[in-house]
Protein backbone atom coordinates (compact mmCIF):
# COMPACT_ATOMS: atom_id res chain seq x y z
CA UNK A 1 0.00 0.00 0.00
CA UNK A 2 1.54 2.85 -0.83
CA UNK A 3 1.81 6.66 1.22
CA UNK A 4 -0.80 7.99 -0.52
CA UNK A 5 -3.36 4.97 -0.10
CA UNK A 6 -2.52 5.50 3.93
CA UNK A 7 -5.65 5.04 5.92
CA UNK A 8 -7.42 6.05 9.50
CA UNK A 9 -6.80 2.81 11.33
CA UNK A 10 -10.15 1.37 11.49
CA UNK A 11 -11.22 0.18 15.17
CA UNK A 12 -10.24 -3.58 15.74
CA UNK A 13 -12.84 -5.95 16.21
CA UNK A 14 -12.82 -5.87 20.09
CA UNK A 15 -16.31 -7.32 20.70
CA UNK A 16 -17.48 -4.23 22.69
CA UNK A 17 -19.27 -0.70 21.46
CA UNK A 18 -17.53 2.18 20.62
CA UNK A 19 -17.71 4.70 23.59
CA UNK A 20 -20.63 7.46 23.20
CA UNK A 21 -19.77 10.77 22.86
CA UNK A 22 -21.39 11.82 25.88
CA UNK A 23 -24.54 10.73 28.31
CA UNK A 24 -27.09 9.69 26.21
CA UNK A 25 -25.63 9.31 22.84
CA UNK A 26 -26.65 5.75 21.48
CA UNK A 27 -23.17 3.96 20.77
CA UNK A 28 -21.64 2.70 17.77
CA UNK A 29 -22.05 -1.26 17.40
CA UNK A 30 -18.71 -3.18 17.74
CA UNK A 31 -17.29 -4.96 15.03
CA UNK A 32 -20.01 -5.56 11.91
CA UNK A 33 -23.57 -4.29 12.49
CA UNK A 34 -26.86 -5.02 10.05
CA UNK A 35 -29.73 -2.65 10.19
CA UNK A 36 -32.60 -4.28 8.27
CA UNK A 37 -34.83 -1.21 6.30
CA UNK A 38 -37.78 -3.80 6.29
CA UNK A 39 -39.29 -4.77 2.55
CA UNK A 40 -36.34 -3.02 0.77
CA UNK A 41 -32.86 -3.34 1.92
CA UNK A 42 -30.20 -4.80 4.08
CA UNK A 43 -27.37 -2.17 5.41
CA UNK A 44 -24.59 -3.72 6.54
CA UNK A 45 -21.84 -1.67 8.87
CA UNK A 46 -18.26 -2.24 10.46
CA UNK A 47 -17.84 -0.01 13.62
CA UNK A 48 -20.76 1.97 12.33
CA UNK A 49 -19.32 2.63 9.09
CA UNK A 50 -21.08 1.53 5.96
CA UNK A 51 -19.67 -1.39 3.91
CA UNK A 52 -22.68 -2.02 1.81
CA UNK A 53 -26.40 -2.05 1.07
CA UNK A 54 -28.23 -5.13 -0.50
CA UNK A 55 -31.57 -3.91 -1.99
CA UNK A 56 -33.49 -6.72 -2.28
CA UNK A 57 -36.37 -5.19 -3.06
CA UNK A 58 -35.97 -2.35 -5.91
CA UNK A 59 -37.75 0.12 -7.13
CA UNK A 60 -36.57 -0.29 -10.81
CA UNK A 61 -38.50 -0.03 -14.31
CA UNK A 62 -39.21 -3.32 -15.76
CA UNK A 63 -37.13 -2.21 -18.41
CA UNK A 64 -34.43 -2.70 -16.04
CA UNK A 65 -35.13 -6.26 -15.19
CA UNK A 66 -36.28 -5.49 -11.29
CA UNK A 67 -33.97 -7.43 -9.05
CA UNK A 68 -31.59 -7.03 -6.04
CA UNK A 69 -27.80 -5.81 -5.79
CA UNK A 70 -25.15 -4.36 -3.61
CA UNK A 71 -24.42 -0.91 -3.75
CA UNK A 72 -23.19 1.74 -2.45
CA UNK A 73 -19.70 -0.71 -1.48
CA UNK A 74 -17.50 0.97 0.40
CA UNK A 75 -13.92 -0.20 1.57
CA UNK A 76 -13.09 0.20 4.94
CA UNK A 77 -11.87 3.24 4.48
CA UNK A 78 -15.04 4.27 3.28
CA UNK A 79 -13.71 4.69 -0.85
CA UNK A 80 -16.87 3.69 -3.11
CA UNK A 81 -15.71 1.05 -5.14
CA UNK A 82 -19.50 0.84 -6.86
CA UNK A 83 -21.76 2.25 -9.59
CA UNK A 84 -26.05 2.97 -9.67
CA UNK A 85 -27.19 3.33 -12.86
CA UNK A 86 -24.43 4.42 -15.08
CA UNK A 87 -26.36 6.96 -18.27
CA UNK A 88 -24.79 4.86 -20.55
CA UNK A 89 -26.40 1.68 -19.04
CA UNK A 90 -28.94 2.27 -16.72
CA UNK A 91 -29.61 -1.74 -15.80
CA UNK A 92 -25.96 -1.49 -14.33
CA UNK A 93 -26.53 -1.65 -10.74
CA UNK A 94 -23.46 -2.13 -8.30
CA UNK A 95 -22.52 -5.77 -7.75
CA UNK A 96 -25.74 -8.18 -8.77
CA UNK A 97 -26.85 -11.56 -10.41
CA UNK A 98 -27.02 -10.56 -13.72
CA UNK A 99 -27.88 -12.94 -16.94
CA UNK A 100 -28.88 -11.34 -20.57
CA UNK A 101 -30.01 -14.39 -22.62
CA UNK A 102 -32.14 -17.11 -20.43
CA UNK A 103 -33.84 -18.15 -23.67
CA UNK A 104 -35.80 -15.63 -24.95
CA UNK A 105 -36.07 -13.94 -21.46
CA UNK A 106 -33.37 -11.58 -20.35
CA UNK A 107 -32.69 -10.96 -16.60
CA UNK A 108 -30.28 -8.11 -17.00
CA UNK A 109 -31.91 -5.23 -17.91
CA UNK A 110 -32.05 -3.22 -20.90
CA UNK A 111 -31.68 -4.70 -25.33
CA UNK A 112 -31.55 -8.16 -25.54
CA UNK A 113 -28.42 -9.16 -28.45
CA UNK A 114 -30.22 -12.01 -31.05
CA UNK A 115 -28.24 -13.87 -33.67
CA UNK A 116 -28.95 -12.02 -37.00
CA UNK A 117 -30.76 -8.79 -35.28
CA UNK A 118 -28.16 -7.60 -32.80
CA UNK A 119 -29.37 -5.37 -29.63
CA UNK A 120 -32.65 -4.54 -29.61
CA UNK A 121 -35.15 -3.60 -27.05
CA UNK A 122 -38.19 -6.66 -26.29
CA UNK A 123 -40.57 -7.38 -23.74
CA UNK A 124 -38.95 -9.35 -22.15
CA UNK A 125 -37.04 -7.63 -18.94
CA UNK A 126 -37.87 -10.40 -16.23
CA UNK A 127 -37.52 -10.00 -13.14
CA UNK A 128 -35.77 -11.37 -9.45
CA UNK A 129 -38.25 -11.39 -7.12
CA UNK A 130 -37.35 -11.63 -3.22
CA UNK A 131 -39.96 -13.77 -1.29
CA UNK A 132 -38.32 -13.88 2.31
CA UNK A 133 -35.55 -14.37 4.46
CA UNK A 134 -35.21 -18.07 5.91
CA UNK A 135 -31.85 -16.85 7.89
CA UNK A 136 -30.61 -13.32 8.40
CA UNK A 137 -28.63 -13.03 11.46
CA UNK A 138 -24.85 -11.69 12.82
CA UNK A 139 -23.12 -14.65 13.91
CA UNK A 140 -19.46 -15.19 15.22
CA UNK A 141 -18.46 -11.63 13.61
CA UNK A 142 -20.18 -12.46 10.45
CA UNK A 143 -23.35 -11.91 8.42
CA UNK A 144 -25.18 -14.84 7.62
CA UNK A 145 -28.29 -14.28 4.93
CA UNK A 146 -30.29 -16.78 2.90
CA UNK A 147 -32.86 -15.49 0.53
CA UNK A 148 -35.53 -17.29 -1.48
CA UNK A 149 -36.32 -15.65 -4.71
CA UNK A 150 -39.05 -16.06 -7.80
CA UNK A 151 -37.49 -15.49 -11.22
CA UNK A 152 -41.03 -14.09 -13.42
CA UNK A 153 -40.68 -13.07 -16.83
CA UNK A 154 -42.10 -9.88 -17.89
CA UNK A 155 -45.83 -11.22 -18.71
CA UNK A 156 -45.25 -12.45 -15.35
CA UNK A 157 -44.65 -16.02 -16.01
CA UNK A 158 -42.63 -18.32 -13.20
CA UNK A 159 -39.29 -19.41 -14.41
CA UNK A 160 -36.86 -19.98 -11.73
CA UNK A 161 -37.10 -20.35 -7.74
CA UNK A 162 -33.47 -19.34 -6.53
CA UNK A 163 -31.92 -19.64 -3.03
CA UNK A 164 -28.98 -17.26 -2.20
CA UNK A 165 -26.71 -17.89 0.66
CA UNK A 166 -24.71 -14.21 1.32
CA UNK A 167 -22.02 -13.82 3.88
CA UNK A 168 -19.87 -10.96 4.98
CA UNK A 169 -16.84 -10.83 6.97
CA UNK A 170 -14.19 -8.10 8.17
CA UNK A 171 -10.80 -9.79 7.17
CA UNK A 172 -8.82 -7.68 9.70
CA UNK A 173 -5.56 -9.38 9.29
CA UNK A 174 -5.79 -8.26 5.35
CA UNK A 175 -7.15 -4.78 6.18
CA UNK A 176 -10.61 -5.58 3.63
CA UNK A 177 -13.88 -7.06 4.19
CA UNK A 178 -15.39 -9.90 1.74
CA UNK A 179 -18.87 -11.04 0.44
CA UNK A 180 -19.49 -14.47 -0.67
CA UNK A 181 -22.20 -15.57 -2.14
CA UNK A 182 -23.79 -18.81 -3.40
CA UNK A 183 -26.73 -18.97 -5.67
CA UNK A 184 -29.05 -21.99 -6.85
CA UNK A 185 -31.00 -21.51 -8.96
CA UNK A 186 -33.96 -24.27 -9.91
CA UNK A 187 -35.97 -24.36 -13.07
CA UNK A 188 -39.50 -24.76 -12.05
CA UNK A 189 -40.92 -25.77 -15.82
CA UNK A 190 -40.95 -28.99 -17.42
CA UNK A 191 -39.08 -27.40 -20.10
CA UNK A 192 -35.25 -26.90 -20.24
CA UNK A 193 -33.75 -23.68 -20.00
CA UNK A 194 -30.96 -22.34 -22.06
CA UNK A 195 -28.67 -19.90 -20.87
CA UNK A 196 -26.08 -18.11 -22.91
CA UNK A 197 -24.86 -14.39 -23.32
CA UNK A 198 -24.42 -12.13 -26.54
CA UNK A 199 -21.35 -13.96 -27.41
CA UNK A 200 -22.62 -17.49 -27.75
CA UNK A 201 -25.57 -15.57 -30.20
CA UNK A 202 -22.99 -14.42 -32.23
CA UNK A 203 -21.09 -11.23 -30.47
CA UNK A 204 -17.27 -11.23 -30.17
CA UNK A 205 -15.94 -10.74 -26.41
CA UNK A 206 -19.15 -10.14 -25.19
CA UNK A 207 -19.60 -12.77 -22.70
CA UNK A 208 -21.37 -11.23 -19.77
CA UNK A 209 -23.82 -13.00 -17.43
CA UNK A 210 -23.66 -13.70 -13.66
CA UNK A 211 -22.48 -11.88 -11.08
CA UNK A 212 -21.39 -7.99 -12.39
CA UNK A 213 -19.96 -5.38 -11.03
CA UNK A 214 -19.80 -2.47 -12.50
CA UNK A 215 -16.89 -0.02 -11.06
CA UNK A 216 -16.88 4.10 -10.20
CA UNK A 217 -16.39 6.29 -13.24
CA UNK A 218 -12.89 7.16 -11.94
CA UNK A 219 -11.56 3.40 -12.21
CA UNK A 220 -11.64 3.54 -16.08
CA UNK A 221 -8.34 2.57 -17.28
CA UNK A 222 -7.49 0.93 -14.00
CA UNK A 223 -4.94 -2.61 -13.35
CA UNK A 224 -6.41 -6.08 -13.83
CA UNK A 225 -4.50 -8.34 -12.30
CA UNK A 226 -4.94 -12.50 -13.03
CA UNK A 227 -2.37 -15.19 -11.66
CA UNK A 228 0.99 -14.70 -13.78
CA UNK A 229 -0.41 -11.75 -15.36
CA UNK A 230 -1.57 -8.11 -15.21
CA UNK A 231 -2.74 -5.75 -18.08
CA UNK A 232 -5.90 -4.61 -18.96
CA UNK A 233 -9.09 -5.21 -21.77
CA UNK A 234 -6.30 -7.76 -22.96
CA UNK A 235 -7.35 -9.71 -20.46
CA UNK A 236 -11.06 -10.28 -21.30
CA UNK A 237 -11.91 -13.85 -21.98
CA UNK A 238 -9.34 -15.18 -19.46
CA UNK A 239 -9.86 -18.03 -17.64
CA UNK A 240 -8.69 -17.94 -14.42
CA UNK A 241 -9.47 -18.90 -10.44
CA UNK A 242 -9.43 -15.18 -10.03
CA UNK A 243 -9.49 -12.12 -11.30
CA UNK A 244 -8.17 -8.74 -9.15
CA UNK A 245 -8.81 -5.15 -10.05
CA UNK A 246 -7.40 -1.78 -9.32
CA UNK A 247 -8.80 1.67 -9.67
CA UNK A 248 -8.25 5.49 -8.74
CA UNK A 249 -10.38 7.78 -7.23
CA UNK A 250 -11.11 10.73 -7.93
CA UNK A 251 -10.15 13.72 -5.50
CA UNK A 252 -7.92 12.41 -2.65
CA UNK A 253 -6.27 9.68 -5.58
CA UNK A 254 -5.82 7.19 -3.58
CA UNK A 255 -6.85 3.49 -4.59
CA UNK A 256 -8.72 0.81 -4.07
CA UNK A 257 -8.61 -3.27 -5.00
CA UNK A 258 -11.18 -5.60 -5.30
CA UNK A 259 -10.10 -9.26 -5.79
CA UNK A 260 -13.27 -11.55 -7.15
CA UNK A 261 -12.89 -15.48 -6.45
CA UNK A 262 -14.68 -18.36 -8.81
CA UNK A 263 -15.06 -21.02 -6.22
CA UNK A 264 -13.51 -24.56 -7.14
CA UNK A 265 -16.25 -26.80 -8.54
CA UNK A 266 -18.31 -24.14 -10.28
CA UNK A 267 -17.15 -25.40 -13.74
CA UNK A 268 -17.17 -29.07 -14.98
CA UNK A 269 -14.18 -31.17 -15.07
CA UNK A 270 -12.75 -28.44 -12.71
CA UNK A 271 -11.97 -26.07 -15.43
CA UNK A 272 -11.50 -21.97 -14.58
CA UNK A 273 -14.23 -19.68 -15.79
CA UNK A 274 -13.70 -17.36 -17.95
CA UNK A 275 -13.85 -14.45 -16.88
CA UNK A 276 -15.63 -11.02 -18.47
CA UNK A 277 -13.64 -8.05 -17.70
CA UNK A 278 -13.50 -4.24 -18.77
CA UNK A 279 -10.62 -1.61 -17.95
CA UNK A 280 -12.40 0.71 -20.68
CA UNK A 281 -14.55 2.33 -21.19
CA UNK A 282 -15.39 1.74 -17.89
CA UNK A 283 -14.50 -0.74 -15.22
CA UNK A 284 -16.65 -4.25 -15.05
CA UNK A 285 -15.70 -7.76 -14.10
CA UNK A 286 -17.93 -10.39 -14.47
CA UNK A 287 -16.84 -14.12 -13.68
CA UNK A 288 -19.11 -15.69 -16.80
CA UNK A 289 -19.64 -19.32 -16.82
CA UNK A 290 -21.74 -18.61 -20.26
CA UNK A 291 -19.44 -16.56 -22.15
CA UNK A 292 -19.12 -18.56 -25.21
CA UNK A 293 -21.17 -21.57 -24.44
CA UNK A 294 -24.62 -22.24 -23.40
CA UNK A 295 -25.68 -24.11 -20.38
CA UNK A 296 -28.63 -26.24 -20.03
CA UNK A 297 -30.87 -26.39 -17.23
CA UNK A 298 -33.28 -29.35 -17.28
CA UNK A 299 -36.77 -28.77 -16.16
CA UNK A 300 -36.83 -29.35 -12.14
CA UNK A 301 -32.52 -29.27 -12.18
CA UNK A 302 -30.66 -26.65 -10.35
CA UNK A 303 -27.68 -24.58 -11.53
CA UNK A 304 -25.42 -23.71 -8.25
CA UNK A 305 -22.36 -21.07 -8.58
CA UNK A 306 -20.29 -19.62 -5.55
CA UNK A 307 -18.21 -16.57 -5.62
CA UNK A 308 -16.23 -13.88 -3.32
CA UNK A 309 -15.50 -10.28 -3.45
CA UNK A 310 -12.96 -8.66 -1.03
CA UNK A 311 -12.70 -5.14 -0.97
CA UNK A 312 -9.21 -3.42 -0.15
CA UNK A 313 -8.14 -0.33 0.09
CA UNK A 314 -5.08 0.69 -1.53
CA UNK A 315 -3.27 -0.70 -4.40
CA UNK A 316 -2.30 -4.00 -3.39
CA UNK A 317 -0.40 -4.96 -6.69
CA UNK A 318 -0.16 -8.65 -8.18
CA UNK A 319 1.23 -10.77 -4.77
CA UNK A 320 -1.17 -8.83 -2.49
CA UNK A 321 -4.43 -9.05 -4.79
CA UNK A 322 -3.51 -13.08 -4.62
CA UNK A 323 -3.25 -12.84 -1.05
CA UNK A 324 -7.09 -11.14 -0.80
CA UNK A 325 -8.19 -13.92 -3.66
CA UNK A 326 -6.73 -16.13 -0.95
CA UNK A 327 -8.33 -15.20 1.92
CA UNK A 328 -11.67 -15.09 -0.08
CA UNK A 329 -11.23 -18.58 -0.64
CA UNK A 330 -10.51 -19.46 2.86
CA UNK A 331 -13.56 -18.26 3.83
CA UNK A 332 -15.78 -19.73 1.28
CA UNK A 333 -14.86 -22.70 2.30
CA UNK A 334 -15.26 -21.54 5.99
CA UNK A 335 -18.71 -20.46 5.26
CA UNK A 336 -20.00 -23.66 3.66
CA UNK A 337 -17.97 -25.70 5.88
CA UNK A 338 -15.51 -27.41 2.52
CA UNK A 339 -11.89 -27.61 1.86
CA UNK A 340 -10.44 -25.04 0.54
Amino acid sequence: MTATDARTPVPPGSGAAAAPEGPGTEPVPAGLGLTHEVGTSLRVTYFGRPLTRYVYRPWDDQLESPRPYFHPMRTLGGDPVSIYRPHDHIWHKGLALSLPNVDADNFWGGVTYRRGTGYRQYDNNGSMDHLDFPRLELDGGRLHVTERLRWHTQQGRHRFTEERRIAVAVLEEHDAWALVFRTALTNVGADRAIIGSPTTEGRDNAGYGGLFWRGPRSFTGGTVHVPGRTGGDDLMGVRAPWLGFTGRHDGHGRSSTLAFVDAAGNEPGGAHVKWFVRSTPFAAVCPAPFFDREVTVEGGGTLTRTYAVVVADGDRGPSGTEVLAHAGTVLTAEVFGETP
